[in-house]
């Protein structure tokens, strides 16, 4: 009788375990450090208005509704989540830690890149 319970009790101990981790590999997100110069999502690593500093073209982008972004090499990161911050480095270095799902960061903290 012991071992018919031990076998039927393993499958039910083994979900119940595996089925956090199995959620997680879905959601896809990671812990990350990036580091980039601060742009927004419309215009990536060209800013458009060509005769405006990139500061103040990333910031007429927000205004208007796109996302900042962290341009990386040759990706670009849609940022989430600390806007103030975003603002006060725009079109600077910076090095960011966050979550990143997909393309989306979600900043958890942000820094001036040395």
């Amino acid at each position: 009788m012991k071992s018919m319970f031990s076998v039927k009790a393993i499958p039910i101990l083994a979900a119940a375990v595996l089925a956090p981790l199995v959620s997680l590999a879905h959601t896809g997100s990671e812990q990350k450090t990036l580091t980039g110069v601060v742009s927004d999502a419309m215009c990536g690593q060209t800013h458009m208005m060509k005769d405006k500093p990139a500061a103040e073209c990333l910031r007429y982008c927000v205004k208007q509704g796109t996302n900042y972004a962290l341009v990386a090499g040759k990706n670009v990161y849609t940022l989430e989540g600390h806007e103030a911050e975003l603002d006060k480095y725009a079109a600077q270095k910076v090095t960011v830690k966050g979550t990143l799902k997909g393309e989306t960061l979600t900043v958890e903290s942000m820094l001036p890149a040395k």
